[in-house]
């Protein structure tokens, strides 16, 4: 795993070693092992090197192909390089390394764009075309590694992380506010944009070409709902134990320690009992806990690792969470408020204690329908159902409003159920899971911000992806939602960060595309079965794991949040809510701001994610667009 940078060079001719350096420099724990420089008339390209596959200097990058036609620089893993390798041998290519990195620059030799049809991994890349004097620049299907660009005058910059873009001191920090706005109803902001005007992240399963005369943007994957498979429950069960079995052997290929993630859920504890399986030795597992029992998942982690006698590692997250949260949102350089961003930290820390790369579960929830929110979806469009639609268009939104402003829990959740029903599937979806509420956010806004925004609102996202997408049903659309959003922009982003931060690869072998692709084609009704959220992935794993893992609670990496907020963080929330705001002013109301803390503080109402957001919006804040505020 590594971190790549770099420039073009047709009209500006902007750009030096040292500038390759400095950009190198800023994603450093990206890849500490090691680093490079490439520069020509055409171009700079930069590479930090984590060694997982052939410590060698053979697998030093920037690397030339063998016949100097193209130089690339690379971050991730192809996990199906070998096979590859074998068919170029045969059409009378050689290697001099044992690095995936060498075979990507023949497939581009042998196959130029259409090489990404052939490759199984995760990545991002830019290849420079001497011949051609153009620059390929690609991310893996799943959006699992990073990429952003910035482009001026014709010439594109790019970078793994955001900071190494800024390192340049080229790229003009205007707030963009439909994405801050999009950021405090989701807790991230969503491919393409970034927090930046004029700056944009590569979408997952896209590819850019730029020479002197054009750029042009390709989607060259996407994912289909459309082929259900008619195969029965017994046959699809084992075709699942294959492709994950297969994933997960094709993951432990390693030159380093290798081990997993292992929180007591589903798909981590299928994930190392297949890891088990496929290993000589104990696997290494990593758990986080709490103090708080009601989110410490540690004793169930301990089940998993007993029964398959891994090598077991625990770390309890107890206190000084202040000074850690501020420590950890400089590895985000845009606004991000998942809050268990926190224990993704820790659990990669104590990994990299004891290994280089860590296999995870990411993945299950999204493409089997694992997470509460598909729950309360289906009690919804029940309800739905049920209630004529012009009762519920003409008369819910009234009742809401009623409910809504008496002051007690469970006037307020019913308020929301109605304002919900009161809509349609793919709004309501939206609704029920945004993170702050339209009330909220107009209470907060600056009325020159909200006059800048216009008509604008984050749904627009959710309602764009559920859209396009080609499902059979409602369950296929929001899985197809989540899959091309939430997943990307928070839950890959919250692993890649935390664990570069520690300098540890995560692969994740639910996240396989040909698996992926396998569990679109299983019909809904065999995810979400009667209420039983991961049905068919449960049913797979029935024989390797014990029922109390198989059908427990799901906590989901949760974090006491709420008590965090009033105890630990509440001196820095003062500091960054009330006293020293100076980002969070730029869009809100100090007066507002004011309100929702004082509320929370003393327990009339649970404002967590809203404050949470606010207190990590001024975090980055200070971190990037006042980087000498002392904390």
């Amino acid at each position: 795993m590594c971190g790549i940078a770099g420039f073009t060079r047709f009209k500006n001719n902007f750009g030096s070693v040292d500038d390759l350096k400095a950009m190198g420099q800023a994603i450093y724990h990206r890849g500490p092992d090691a680093g490079g420089e490439f520069l020509s008339d055409g171009v700079g390209l930069c590479h930090r090197r984590l060694s997982i596959i052939d410590l060698s200097a053979a697998g030093h990058q920037p690397m030339e192909s063998a016949n100097k036609q193209s130089v690339i620089a690379f971050n991730g893993e192809i996990y199906n390089f070998l096979e590859l390798k074998q068919d170029l041998i045969q059409k009378g290519y050689n290697f001099k390394s044992e690095t995936d990195t060498e075979v990507l620059l023949a497939l581009y030799d042998e196959y130029g764009t259409k090489m990404l049809d052939f490759i199984n991994g995760m990545f991002a890349f830019a290849i420079w075309d001497h011949k051609k004097e153009s620059l390929f620049i690609a991310r893996d299907r799943m959006g699992k590694k990073p990429l952003y660009y910035y482009v001026q005058d014709g010439d594109i910059y790019f970078a793994s992380e955001l900071k190494a873009l800024l390192a340049l001191n080229i790229v003009p920090k205007t707030l963009r506010l439909d994405a801050v706005h999009d950021f405090f109803a989701y807790q991230y902001i969503p491919d393409p944009k970034t927090i930046f005007e004029n700056v944009f992240k590569l979408e997952p399963g896209h590819s850019l070409v730029i020479n002197k005369n054009d750029m042009v943007i390709n989607k060259y994957w996407d994912l289909s709902f459309s082929n259900q498979s008619d195969l029965n429950e017994d046959a699809l069960k084992s075709q699942l134990n294959n492709f994950a079995d297969k994933a997960t052997a094709a993951r432990m290929l390693s030159d380093v320690p290798l081990g997993a993630f292992l929180s007591g859920g589903v798909d981590s504890s299928g994930i190392v009992a297949l890891m088990a399986k496929n290993s000589s030795t104990p696997v290494t597992t990593c758990s986080i806990g709490f103090d708080d029992k009601k989110f410490n998942e540690t004793e169930f982690a301990k089940i998993v690792a007993d029964q398959y006698q891994t090598d077991h590692h625990e770390f309890t997250v107890k206190d000084n969470v202040s000074d850690n949260l501020v420590n950890i949102s400089k590895y985000f350089d845009e606004p991000f408020a998942d809050p268990s961003l926190v224990p993704t930290y820790f659990v990669s820390k104590l990994a990299k204690e004891k290994v280089t790369v860590a296999i995870a579960g990411d993945g299950g929830d999204e493409i089997f329908a694992g997470y509460s929110k598909y729950s309360i979806d289906d009690i919804e469009n029940k309800l739905r159902q049920k209630v004529p639609g012009w009762f519920r268009r003409s008369v819910f939104p009234a009742l809401s409003s009623i409910a809504k402003s008496i002051n007690l829990k469970p006037f307020k959740k019913a308020g929301s159920l109605l304002h919900s029903l009161s809509l349609e599937p793919a709004m309501g979806f939206y609704i029920t899971n945004s993170m702050i509420s339209d009330e909220h956010w107009n209470s907060l806004v600056k009325s020159e911000v909200s006059k800048k925004l216009g008509s604008y609102h984050p749904s627009t996202l959710t309602l764009e992806k559920y859209n396009e997408a080609d499902g059979p049903d409602h369950l296929s659309k929001i899985l197809y939602t989540d899959i091309k959003t939430y997943l990307p922009g928070g839950i890959l982003v919250k692993v890649d960060r935390m664990s570069m931060a520690n300098s540890l690869e995560v692969r994740a072998p639910l996240l396989d595309y040909e698996l992926v692709e396998f569990a679109a084609s299983v019909p809904s009704h065999l995810k979400f079965n009667n209420g039983e959220k991961k049905y068919l992935l449960k049913e797979a794993f029935k024989n390797s794991l014990p029922e109390s893992i198989l059908y427990r609670k799901k906590m989901g990496f949760s974090v006491p949040l709420a008590t965090w907020l009033r105890e630990d963080l509440k001196e820095l929330c003062i500091k960054k809510l009330v006293k020293e705001p100076k980002g969070l002013v730029q869009v809100f109301k100090q007066e507002q701001i004011n309100k929702y803390w004082t509320q929370h503080l003393k327990g009339s109402h649970d404002h967590s994610n809203m404050i949470w957001s606010m207190l990590i919006f001024q975090l980055w804040w200070d971190n990037y667009m006042e980087p000498t505020s002392s904390e």
